[in-house]
Protein backbone atom coordinates (compact mmCIF):
# COMPACT_ATOMS: atom_id res chain seq x y z
CA UNK A 1 0.00 0.00 0.00
CA UNK A 2 1.23 3.47 -0.83
CA UNK A 3 1.38 6.13 1.86
CA UNK A 4 1.04 9.55 0.27
CA UNK A 5 0.65 13.03 1.73
CA UNK A 6 -2.79 14.58 1.22
CA UNK A 7 -1.27 17.20 -1.08
CA UNK A 8 -0.47 14.54 -3.71
CA UNK A 9 -3.19 14.13 -6.30
CA UNK A 10 -3.72 10.96 -8.31
CA UNK A 11 -4.92 11.13 -11.91
CA UNK A 12 -6.03 8.07 -13.90
CA UNK A 13 -6.07 8.49 -17.68
CA UNK A 14 -9.49 7.52 -19.04
CA UNK A 15 -8.09 6.52 -22.44
CA UNK A 16 -5.90 3.43 -22.84
CA UNK A 17 -2.18 4.03 -23.35
CA UNK A 18 0.48 1.92 -25.04
CA UNK A 19 2.36 0.67 -21.99
CA UNK A 20 5.48 -0.06 -24.03
CA UNK A 21 6.13 3.65 -23.43
CA UNK A 22 8.82 4.46 -20.90
CA UNK A 23 9.39 7.50 -18.73
CA UNK A 24 9.50 10.09 -21.52
CA UNK A 25 6.56 8.64 -23.45
CA UNK A 26 4.37 8.52 -20.34
CA UNK A 27 5.43 12.07 -19.42
CA UNK A 28 4.24 13.16 -22.88
CA UNK A 29 0.98 11.22 -22.36
CA UNK A 30 0.55 13.05 -19.05
CA UNK A 31 0.75 16.39 -20.83
CA UNK A 32 -1.52 15.26 -23.70
CA UNK A 33 -4.21 13.22 -21.89
CA UNK A 34 -4.27 14.58 -18.36
CA UNK A 35 -3.13 18.11 -19.22
CA UNK A 36 -0.80 18.34 -16.22
CA UNK A 37 2.92 18.83 -15.83
CA UNK A 38 4.39 15.37 -15.16
CA UNK A 39 7.03 16.92 -12.88
CA UNK A 40 4.58 18.39 -10.34
CA UNK A 41 4.91 15.47 -7.89
CA UNK A 42 1.44 14.04 -8.47
CA UNK A 43 0.83 10.41 -9.54
CA UNK A 44 -0.29 9.63 -13.07
CA UNK A 45 -1.89 6.25 -13.73
CA UNK A 46 -2.19 4.65 -17.17
CA UNK A 47 -4.00 1.48 -18.22
CA UNK A 48 -3.50 -0.56 -21.38
CA UNK A 49 -6.35 -1.33 -23.80
CA UNK A 50 -7.08 -4.74 -22.23
CA UNK A 51 -6.90 -3.16 -18.74
CA UNK A 52 -4.83 -5.99 -17.34
CA UNK A 53 -1.72 -3.81 -16.93
CA UNK A 54 -1.15 -0.50 -15.20
CA UNK A 55 1.78 1.92 -14.97
CA UNK A 56 2.07 4.72 -12.42
CA UNK A 57 4.45 7.59 -13.18
CA UNK A 58 5.71 10.09 -10.61
CA UNK A 59 8.52 12.63 -10.40
CA UNK A 60 10.13 12.78 -6.92
CA UNK A 61 12.51 15.79 -7.26
CA UNK A 62 15.50 13.55 -8.06
CA UNK A 63 14.13 11.50 -10.94
CA UNK A 64 11.29 9.47 -12.35
CA UNK A 65 9.65 6.55 -10.56
CA UNK A 66 7.66 4.03 -12.56
CA UNK A 67 5.45 1.39 -10.96
CA UNK A 68 4.23 -1.38 -13.28
CA UNK A 69 1.72 -4.11 -12.47
CA UNK A 70 0.15 -6.92 -14.50
CA UNK A 71 -2.90 -8.82 -13.26
CA UNK A 72 -2.71 -12.55 -13.91
CA UNK A 73 -6.53 -12.73 -14.01
CA UNK A 74 -9.19 -10.08 -14.34
CA UNK A 75 -8.93 -6.42 -15.25
CA UNK A 76 -8.40 -3.03 -13.64
CA UNK A 77 -11.47 -0.78 -13.54
CA UNK A 78 -11.90 2.95 -13.19
CA UNK A 79 -13.79 3.77 -9.97
CA UNK A 80 -16.24 5.91 -11.96
CA UNK A 81 -16.74 6.90 -15.55
CA UNK A 82 -15.28 10.26 -16.57
CA UNK A 83 -17.71 13.03 -17.41
CA UNK A 84 -18.25 13.83 -21.09
CA UNK A 85 -15.10 15.45 -22.47
CA UNK A 86 -13.06 14.56 -19.39
CA UNK A 87 -9.87 12.64 -20.22
CA UNK A 88 -9.00 11.54 -16.70
CA UNK A 89 -10.48 10.60 -13.34
CA UNK A 90 -9.03 11.80 -10.04
CA UNK A 91 -8.88 9.24 -7.21
CA UNK A 92 -7.54 9.22 -3.66
CA UNK A 93 -4.76 6.99 -2.30
CA UNK A 94 -7.21 4.47 -0.85
CA UNK A 95 -9.00 4.09 -4.17
CA UNK A 96 -5.67 3.68 -5.98
CA UNK A 97 -4.70 0.90 -3.59
CA UNK A 98 -7.96 -0.91 -4.29
CA UNK A 99 -7.61 -0.38 -8.04
CA UNK A 100 -4.11 -1.89 -7.92
CA UNK A 101 -5.59 -4.89 -6.10
CA UNK A 102 -7.90 -5.39 -9.09
CA UNK A 103 -11.11 -4.46 -7.26
CA UNK A 104 -13.96 -2.87 -9.20
CA UNK A 105 -15.09 0.22 -7.26
CA UNK A 106 -17.95 1.30 -9.53
CA UNK A 107 -20.58 -0.08 -7.17
CA UNK A 108 -18.84 0.98 -3.98
CA UNK A 109 -20.43 3.57 -1.72
CA UNK A 110 -18.34 5.83 0.51
CA UNK A 111 -19.56 6.17 4.10
CA UNK A 112 -19.87 9.49 5.89
CA UNK A 113 -16.57 10.80 7.23
CA UNK A 114 -15.81 12.55 10.49
CA UNK A 115 -13.75 15.70 10.78
CA UNK A 116 -13.17 18.29 13.48
CA UNK A 117 -13.66 21.99 12.95
CA UNK A 118 -11.49 24.16 15.20
CA UNK A 119 -14.52 25.91 16.76
CA UNK A 120 -16.89 22.97 17.31
CA UNK A 121 -17.43 19.34 18.20
CA UNK A 122 -16.72 16.55 15.69
CA UNK A 123 -19.30 16.36 12.94
CA UNK A 124 -19.98 14.40 9.75
CA UNK A 125 -19.25 15.81 6.32
CA UNK A 126 -22.97 15.58 5.45
CA UNK A 127 -23.97 17.50 8.60
CA UNK A 128 -21.34 20.18 8.04
CA UNK A 129 -22.42 20.69 4.43
CA UNK A 130 -26.05 21.09 5.47
CA UNK A 131 -25.22 23.73 8.09
CA UNK A 132 -23.42 26.06 5.68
Amino acid sequence: MLTLPSSVRIYVAAEPVDLRLGFDGLAAATRRLIEQSPMNGHLFVFLNRRRNRVKVLVWDRTGWLLLYKRLERGTFALPREPMVGQRHVEVDAGELGLILEGLDLRGARRRERWYRRADSEPTTVATAAASH
